[in-house]
């Protein structure tokens, strides 16, 4: 019987969580420095299913009874689901996230003073909405966006000034942080003006999330001495599950899988440790038999489409061009000019594309030259090739 959590399951209980003890540990030590009015901003990075999410959701659930605790989504935001991602779109969703948690929590939220700081500073209120039994506002597109950064980013410290008797502080999760990226030329205002309204709350932590990789360029930006954050940022990584990690968790939590030793050799290098890979695979192989090499090899490739759907739907909505340099890095890295002459377009063409592909960490500039960051991506098109005899451009 099956006994692992899905690979995209984000909500899993503290019985399906595994390991990571010494990373949950050291950031809530430094979260817990926000009840002694020293919030830090942490940045926390990993690469996609590597199990961001579901670590800031245990995190969230140890320090819930104590703080107030919100867990933002960017991608969950209606703005950027619409594909129009704006700051105000962004705020508004922070907004509203930020009121439903506090109010779930019976704190004071300062309606009162909210209605008034509405009509003192002309906001401009498109519609009311009911979510979670409360009534929210919909602002209007008209609505001055400092005004609305500055409402936002200042209210939970009211919040907390409010209700320092029932709370420690407040603690803000924004997961999925990277795609301000596509705020292009006014994401650098956007982290300014973040940074401005939340460097001098003592009460108040902030931690970012993303799918970002050690070389993303967006981790320089904030968290570099160059940076926004001035170098004032504390960085955690969360790295892929080591072998023994994952031979442990495969022999606690599915003991009826029977890997010989180059069985899960190959299994550890299919799945590269990332925990949403090994979840989804060793729930598809084959139980109480014993799984050799071949048999490994013959069933990632065979299910490899189950394994990477999230993937398969990403390439899917990628333009024909992106597509193209995807699988001209398939066989080695590439300098921007050799990809050029392979498409016979000019270098300068591709920037936007080349963006893109970095934007959803598909691809990565390394060494002068851009390589594929996901190779599992790359394995399947190359199986679809051999299948088929043409990369499925239209899939």
């Amino acid at each position: 019987m099956n006994t692992l959590p899905w690979g995209t399951n984000q909500n899993l209980t503290d019985e399906e969580f595994y390991n990571r003890k010494w990373e949950l540990d050291n950031i809530k030590t430094f979260l817990n420095t926000t009840a002694n009015g020293n919030a830090p901003k942490i940045l926390l990075t990993g690469i996609r299913g590597v199990g961001k999410t579901v670590f800031l959701k245990k995190i969230k659930r140890e320090l819930n009874k104590d703080y107030l605790v919100l867990y933002l989504d960017f991608s969950k935001s209606e703005c950027y689901q619409k594909k129009s991602l704006t700051i105000n779109g962004l705020m508004e969703y922070f907004f509203k996230q930020l009121l439903i948690e506090a109010k779930n929590k019976n704190l004071n939220t300062l309606d009162k003073k909210i209605e008034k700081y509405f009509k003192s500073d002309n906001f401009k209120i498109r519609d009311f909405i009911q979510v979670d039994k409360f009534v929210l506002p919909v602002f209007g597109s008209e609505t001055d966006s400092e005004k609305l950064v500055n409402f936002v980013l200042e209210l939970p410290d009211k919040i907390y000034n409010e209700n320092s008797n029932k709370i420690k502080g407040v603690i803000i999760f924004i997961d999925e942080f990277q795609i301000i990226k596509e705020l292009d030329d006014y994401m650098d205002s956007f982290l300014w003006r973040l940074r401005i309204h939340i460097q001098n709350q003592k009460n108040v932590a902030y931690l970012f999330s993303g799918s970002m990789g050690l070389q993303d360029n967006l981790i320089s930006e904030i968290a570099s001495r160059d940076g926004v954050f001035g170098g004032r940022m504390l960085t955690f990584h969360i790295d892929p599950f080591e072998k023994d990690t994952v031979k442990s968790y495969l022999n606690e939590k599915a003991p009826y899988l029977v890997l010989s030793d180059k069985g899960f050799e190959r299994f550890y290098h299919c799945t590269s440790g990332i925990p949403a890979y090994v979840n989804i695979f060793a729930s598809l192989l084959p139980q109480n038999v014993e799984l050799t090499e071949e048999i490994v090899i013959k069933n990632f490739d065979e299910k490899i489409s189950a394994i990477i759907s999230h993937l398969i739907n990403l390439w899917s909505k990628l333009t024909y061009r992106e597509q193209s340099i995807f699988i001209s890095l398939l066989d080695a890295p590439l300098k921007r000019i050799e990809i050029a002459d392979q498409l016979n377009v000019s270098t300068g063409s591709l920037s936007k594309n080349l963006n893109n592909l970095q934007k959803h960490g598909l691809i990565k500039f390394e060494s002068e030259k851009y390589q594929i960051s996901e190779p599992i991506l790359a394995r399947w098109l190359q199986l679809e090739f051999k299948n088929k005899g043409t990369f499925p451009y239209r899939f």
